[in-house]
């Protein structure tokens, strides 16, 4: 009796079909467009594809896009409609066709997705063979535009944080017994072509082929006799860095424009170097 007392007394309402308001596309006298408007720090599951396959991880969101003087408001679990209906695996090929279907599902002339997550890549020590994973911080951002004259155009952009190791020239120069060095980080941010192909690992390459060495998650001591000699081998100066980084970006084809930052952690000062670069081709 009390069990079909309790369902007797749930309410069944909503059940009902009826008439619900649609607030957001209701009409507004105020003549203000809304640039960006959206979701921000939403955490949602991804398939991340690589050169090596393809592994799971989990992707901070921005979703925005632009809204007419007259429309009140945007539908905003539409973004995360969008997010879950997303089933092959991240690249740069899926992260435009996502944001061209973000604007049709949002009414929507101009939009913008941004994700930021942690990309892995498997990674052989240089002498053993020890092989141990290494992490990257990575965004991609994509803008859409619906143009009267010229149709949709995409903006693509790629961003990696790629840790390395630096050896400076000058300490180098000066010492008689070795030369401080420390861990820097080189911020690439890239301009694509929408068209082409890109992964995260051509941009992690092209940063720590230009380092004094680049890093891995686990050395043995034959590879941490070889990473120091290597270093020691190919000092640079957070100038060099950027320099070189930038000049090997440059032969890229597939990138439009670029910005190159490197940031040393200075062994021998409280405080950081860094240097900055950028280029449009």
């Amino acid at each position: 009796m009390t069990e079909n007392r309790a369902m007797n007394d749930i309410n069944t309402s909503f059940l009902k079909p009826q008439a619900m308001p649609d607030m957001q596309s209701a009409h507004d006298e105020r003549a203000l467009p809304i640039e960006q408007v959206g979701i921000r720090g939403l955490r949602h599951p991804l398939t991340i594809r690589t050169k090596a396959g393809s592994f799971p991880a989990v992707g901070n969101f921005e979703m925005d896009v632009g809204l007419p003087a007259h429309v009140k408001g945007t539908h905003m679990s539409r973004f995360i409609a969008l997010l879950q209906t997303q089933e092959e695996a991240i690249d740069s090929a899926s992260v435009v066709k996502m944001v061209l279907e973000m604007l049709p599902l949002l009414d929507a002339t101009e939009g913008r997705i941004q994700f930021t997550y942690t990309h892995f890549v498997k990674k052989a020590a240089p002498v053993s063979g020890v092989e141990s994973l290494m992490d990257y911080e990575v965004t991609w951002m994509a803008n859409a535009k619906q143009n009267p004259e010229n149709g949709m155009t995409v903006d693509l952009n790629l961003q990696a944080v790629v840790p390395v190791m630096s050896l400076c020239p000058c300490s180098k120069e000066i010492s008689e017994y070795g030369a401080h060095n420390q861990r820097s980080h080189i911020t690439m941010s890239v301009a694509l072509d929408p068209q082409t192909k890109m992964t995260v690992e051509d941009l992690v390459a092209a940063a720590e082929s230009q380092a004094s060495s680049e890093l891995w998650g686990l050395l043995k001591r034959p590879d941490e006799k070889w990473v120091t000699e290597r270093a020691y081998d190919n000092p640079k100066f957070v100038e060099d860095l950027v320099r070189d980084v930038a000049g090997q970006l440059k032969k890229d084809e597939r990138i439009l424009s670029l910005v190159v930052e490197a940031e040393n952690f200075e062994s021998i000062h409280n405080h950081s170097a860094f240097a900055r670069i950028s280029l449009t081709k």
